[in-house]
Formats: structure tokens, C-alpha cells, sequence
């Protein structure tokens, strides 16, 4: 039996069609969204978000935002 071999394109079109169809466009997203890299430098941008807070700032602002969140 010979089965041709399908391009890759082809094999991620139907698994986008198939995963699409059984869970829904929205979580067929999530589901690729885990295998993205991402793009740019974490530790660069993470430096110019973090670098000039204290330890207790960061606590603060995330009590802060737990706090909102529980209020809404």
C-alpha cells in the first residue's frame, strides 16, 4: 500500500480545520498560542520594567490589582 506524503501546509491545514471543528476556534487558538516563542528579549524587557522597583513595590502592585479584581 502507498500512501502519498502530504506537504506540511497541508497536514497543519487539517489539523487547524479538525482542531477547530471539535473544540472551537477560540481554544484552537489557546492550544497553538502555546507553541509560539514569542518575539523580542525577555530579559531586556523585563530589566526595563522591573529594574526600579523594590521588592515591595511589586508586592504592593500586585495587591493592589488583587484587590480590583476582587472588587469587580
Amino acid at each position: 500500500m502507498n500512501i502519498p506524503a502530504k506537504s506540511l501546509t497541508e497536514v497543519t491545514n487539517q489539523a487547524l480545520r479538525v482542531l477547530t471543528r471539535e473544540i472551537g476556534s477560540a481554544d484552537t487558538m489557546r492550544f497553538i498560542g502555546q507553541f509560539s516563542t514569542g518575539t523580542g528579549n525577555y530579559t531586556e524587557e523585563r530589566a526595563a520594567l522591573f529594574d526600579h522597583l523594590s521588592l515591595d513595590d511589586l508586592l504592593a502592585e500586585i495587591r493592589a490589582q488583587q484587590k480590583v479584581k476582587k472588587q469587580a
